[in-house]
């Protein structure tokens, strides 16, 4: 086996200023905690040019190592295979080389049989994943930072040493293209159109086809500039502790996720599915009311607990018996703009299951498609006019130690082919009132909308 390295770094508070060191070289990641939230995340990982890239299309997936192979295998064996965990590998850090990358939605299909109606408007891969040999990892806790590497790769010993220098003394921001909205922003429902599928879920829920559907909206707009500076804006307006910047070459990923989906660290297992929402208000007083109001209300607390009951049964197929746990509940959890419900379910892997089981297991995350989650995700194919993409799957790590940490890709814009997307949803239930959930569609998207707004306006100062 190739011997790890090692080497501490310096430490920055921000390391966005080590990511402009690679931020544009080829496929460059940034796993971003955003700082604020150490119980949740507390952790920054981010690394570049992975030795194996593994880009799902349809019914194959590219394999890119020594050679090319194209593959119609399941894409979560093919990601095993090029893993090949070692479990007794441990770098006393939560990451220490491995797969990061996006599983997209759409990657279900791959999983379940679904209806094939709504439009594949981006046209990007279903799964991009790279597999890295080294990785900076930086402590916001304790204030240290260390450059990891596997030796997997045979490059990494040889360009060892110019990558401490680049991240000892990480360069000045680059002159970049100023990020610009060059269009309208406009969604795909209007008002109307969204109340017609509010009613049809509605229906279905009244004939027993289920009991909640997420039905999201899309907001896109055209766009120019570079993404790198966008994002650095969105963790401004809008941080959060699972929140992603990936630089593939068939698209940016800008994700400021709030939603843990799966971690797993040596066996043990958790989720924490959000369900329930309120807006920030700027008044202290009425803050704190929406917060309250939201952690008695009734319909969310059913929401949850729904969605906390389909994830217990998902995480028990890859769990040990008996070891599923919910130890907590309806926790409320503020951020830039909304209030968010949040309960915990945690486990441990059933002896000869990994990570990658659980994921597969669990994919999509039950807190984005409804329950049941088959006729859910079926409904949703139906109501919604685009695919969701990267919009609702999970963005994240799992390392060549087994461990995982993936996030939901909520509150996620999308950028490829000179257009810029972003969705925003909530789950219906029998009980939802239309302009209350049309509304929480807004208030999730707030953050996102205000960053178009803001680049639309400096191309209309320009």
């Amino acid at each position: 086996m190739p011997t790890p390295l090692l080497t501490e770094l310096p430490y920055h508070a921000d390391s966005a200023r080590l990511f402009e060191a690679i931020a544009d070289l080829p496929w460059a990641v940034f796993l971003d905690s955003g700082r604020h939230y150490p119980a949740q995340s507390r952790y920054d990982i981010l690394s570049a040019q992975p030795y194996v890239r593994l880009v799902t299309r349809g019914a194959l997936t590219e394999v890119y190592a020594d050679a090319i192979e194209l593959s119609r295998e399941d894409p979560f064996a093919l990601l095993r295979e090029q893993l090949a965990v070692d479990s007794a590998l441990d770098c006393g850090l939560p990451f220490c080389g491995g797969a990061i990358g996006y599983f997209g939605y759409d990657l279900t299909r791959r999983l379940e049989r679904l209806p094939a109606t709504a439009e594949d408007a981006e046209r990007i891969p279903e799964m991009a994943i790279g597999i890295y040999d080294w990785a900076v990892v930086a402590d916001h806790v304790e204030r240290r930072s260390w450059l990891v590497g596997q030796g997997r790769d045979p490059d990494t010993d040889i360009k060892w040493d110019s990558l401490i220098a680049r991240f000892s003394s990480p360069p000045r921001e680059k002159a970049r293209a100023p990020f610009r909205i060059v269009s309208p922003v406009a969604s795909n429902m209007t008002h109307a159109s969204y109340a017609r599928a509010f009613r049809r879920i509605r229906g279905y829920i009244h004939d027993g086809d289920c009991y909640q559907v997420n039905l999201a909206q899309r907001f896109s707009a055209a766009a120019s500039g570079d993404t790198w500076l966008a994002y650095q804006a969105l963790r401004v307006i809008n941080p959060a502790p699972f929140s992603a910047y990936l630089n593939t070459p068939h698209a940016r990923i800008l994700c400021a996720s709030p939603e843990r989906f799966l971690k797993v660290e040596r066996g043990r297992v958790e989720t924490r599915p959000i369900k329930g929402t309120r807006p920030r208000a700027g008044h202290p007083r009425l803050d704190a009311e929406l917060s309250e109001e939201l952690r008695l209300s009734e319909k969310d607390r059913a929401e949850n607990i729904m969605i906390v009951d389909l994830l217990r049964n998902d995480l028990s197929k890859n769990c040990a018996l008996g070891s599923v746990r919910v130890p907590r509940l309806f926790d409320v959890e503020s951020f830039a703009t909304v209030h968010h419900l949040v309960s915990t379910v945690t486990g441990e892997l059933r002896e000869g299951r990994d990570a990658l089981d659980l994921l597969r297991g669990c994919f999509p995350g039950g807190s984005i498609t409804g329950a049941p989650k088959l006729r859910a995700m079926q409904i949703i194919e139906e109501l919604e006019p685009h695919r969701r993409g990267v919009y609702c799957g999970a963005i994240g790590y799992i390392g060549f130690d087994g461990n995982m940490d993936v996030n939901i890709a909520i509150r996620t814009l999308v950028h490829s082919h000179g257009v810029i997307r972003c969705w925003a949803g909530g789950g219906i239930v029998a009980d939802s009132r239309l302009e209350d959930e049309y509304q929480e569609t807004f208030d999730k998207a707030a953050a996102m909308l205000k960053l178009l707004q803001q680049s639309a306006a400096s191309q209309a100062g320009a």
